[in-house]
């Protein structure tokens, strides 16, 4: 069981940057894949970034790449999301996620509450 903690949302003007970082527990963390979706309003749930167990390989939605980066530190159980670039589109609530067999893809089997990014232009 992992649980899943999200920090770092907020408001931000077109073409800024947020971090947004995710404190995980649970003794088998970094035996996941991790990783982030996000849900804007009346939208699905959409995958944005995954990372593996061991940080070594990433994996990133079309409309992030080059813009988003991913990260984790197996060492504090952390997983962060660095956003730079960020436009009015990218406005949504942004999950933190772990595990699950297709995690690459954003099915994951762990999520946490979630945390609000808005961009304004």
């Amino acid at each position: 069981q992992v649980q899943l903690v999200e920090s770092g949302g907020g408001l931000v003007q077109a073409g800024g940057s947020l971090k947004l970082s995710c404190g995980a527990s649970g003794r088998t963390f970094n035996t996941y894949g991790m990783g982030w979706s996000r849900q804007a309003p009346g939208k699905e749930r959409e995958f944005v970034a995954a990372i593996s167990w061991n940080g070594a390989t990433t994996f990133y939605a079309d409309s992030v790449k080059g813009r988003f980066t991913i990260s984790r530190d197996n060492v504090n159980n952390t997983v962060h999301v660095q956003m730079d670039s960020l436009q009015p589109d990218d406005t949504a609530v942004y999950y933190c996620a772990a595990g699950g067999r297709r995690w690459y893809s954003g099915e994951f089997d762990y999520w946490g509450q979630g945390t609000q990014v808005t961009v304004y232009s």
